[in-house]
């Protein structure tokens, strides 16, 4: 059996026992790994709650921070494989709920919380309710300038969507009865907070859209607002039905809700955000001292215009004034005038009748030249010049070529094989015709013909001699 006084499953005894001996005392190592076997075994598994601080995250991908309370804090880790899963992006002050192990980081000896799961506590959780939604809606496109309508710039009738009892109304009305007095706002009062307060939300926003579509009231515009307050307070403003309403209206929105650093799913959904109430009035409405100063500014340039304008028209009078003359200056302007015209008409008359008969003797030199008679005495003439030449160049051709066939034919009787028989040769062929030229194409009794100078013998093969090369 197992001594009852040493660790369950170690050879280790208790302190205190008869094995309290210096021999058997424990070094560091032995004593921070039992401490982290004893804590790992009773603290396994447990839910704490507290405050974030000194969050720091390595390249490793691991996470380490304290956790503390106003009382106490402990450090702790959370690795990489498990962080990797955690929804929300905590910081230092965030309020949460650890989820882990306690144990002991044997090389320092320093106590430690191993966390598994973290999820955030309180307003933590609103925050990351609120991340997770805004994520999703930025993801569908609510958040879209391009889907943002821009604001009227002439705007005559608003719609107040908050509290009819809320400090944010009558912001609203006394910024609007400061400015532009003459602005009307219709208030579709609703609760700002609760339960009933995010359909109370839509629903106003239906109205307004359906009184103006229906033509029942001229609004131009909604602004949706109310005064500051917690997360809690606000949280009617980070509804998803009041950011799909707002998304779908046809009039446009401004949200002015809560301080200036209060920022809501309605302030990203919405086509304008204004930091607080009395600066969504501001936005809505145009002062009318700036509007009296742009109406003296609207005076001053007309009244500049318009002395432009008779500064204008008195030059072109006098103008004018310089061009009209006398009547009777003006009949002897036109009388030689006329005069002038006249005179370049008759110069232009007789230019062109010299010209014209220019022409007509060109036609008719060049009718004359191309008379039939004249062409066929120019044709005659050259026929008989032509046979002239063609007579000559026979003449000469038929002397030239007779001298040629005399010498040809004399050249041709200098080798004739005729002049040869007359002195005395003959040409002997076989019966085919075929000249002989040795005596190897012939045998005796073949018959052979000889022709001579005048006339041809017959005559039969005897005998052959053979001559020696």
């Amino acid at each position: 059996m197992r001594n009852p006084n040493l660790y369950p499953g170690r050879d280790i005894a208790k302190p205190g026992t008869s094995n309290d001996r210096p021999d058997s005392a424990l070094n560091v190592g032995q004593l921070n790994r039992l401490a982290r076997q004893l804590l790992e075994d009773c603290f396994s598994q447990i839910w704490v709650e507290g405050e974030i601080s000194n969050l720091s995250r390595p390249s490793s991908g691991h996470w380490y921070f304290t956790l503390k309370d106003a009382n106490a804090q402990i450090r702790c880790a959370m690795f990489r494989n498990r962080n990797i899963r955690i929804r929300f992006q905590p910081g230092d002050g965030t309020k949460v709920l650890v989820k882990g192990v306690v144990s002991l980081y044997e090389a320092r000896g320093e106590y430690q919380l191993i966390a598994e799961d973290l999820l955030p506590a309180g307003e933590g959780l609103l925050a990351a309710q609120f991340e997770m939604l805004k994520q999703k809606l930025q993801q569908e496109g609510l958040f879209d300038p391009a889907h943002k309508k821009p604001l009227p710039e002439n705007i005559a009738h608003i719609a107040v969507i908050t509290s009819a009892t809320g400090a944010a109304i009558r912001d609203v009305l006394t910024v609007l009865h400061r400015r532009a007095p003459s602005t009307r706002v219709t208030v579709l009062p609703v609760p700002v907070q609760g339960d009933q307060a995010a359909p109370a939300i839509v629903g106003a926003i239906n109205t307004a859209n359906a009184l103006a579509a229906s033509q029942k009231q001229a609004f131009d515009v909604i602004l949706l607002s109310r005064g500051g307050g917690s997360i809690e307070d606000l949280w009617a403003f980070n509804d998803e039905r009041v950011a799909r309403a707002i998304y779908a209206s046809e009039l446009p929105i401004v949200s002015a809700v809560g301080h200036e650093v209060d920022f809501t799913i309605a302030d990203f959904v919405a086509d304008v955000r204004a930091p607080t109430p009395s600066a969504g009035a501001e936005l809505l409405s145009r002062d009318q001292r700036e509007q009296l100063q742009q109406l003296l500014g609207w005076r001053k340039r007309l009244i500049a215009s318009w002395q432009r304008i008779a500064q204008q028209k008195q030059q072109q009078l006098r103008w004018q004034q310089r061009r009209l003359q006398h009547p009777g200056q003006r009949l002897r302007q036109w009388t030689l005038r006329l005069d002038e015209l006249d005179m370049r008409l008759r110069n232009t008359l007789q230019r062109r009748v010299r010209e014209q008969h220019q022409h007509i003797r060109l036609l008719q030199s060049r009718l004359q030249r191309h008379n039939p008679a004249v062409q066929l005495k120019h044709l005659n003439e050259r026929f008989e010049t032509l046979r002239k030449q063609l007579g000559s160049a026979n003449s000469r051709l038929s002397q030239a070529r007779q001298q040629r066939l005399t010498a040809a034919a004399q050249l041709l009787n200098s080798v004739s094989p005729l002049n040869t028989l007359q002195r005395g040769y003959a040409i002997v062929s076989d019966t085919n015709g075929e000249v002989l030229r040795t005596t190897t194409n012939s045998k005796r009794g073949d018959t052979v013909r000889a022709r001579l100078a005048h006339g041809q013998l017959i005559c039969t093969v005897d005998s052959i001699i053979e001559e020696k090369s």
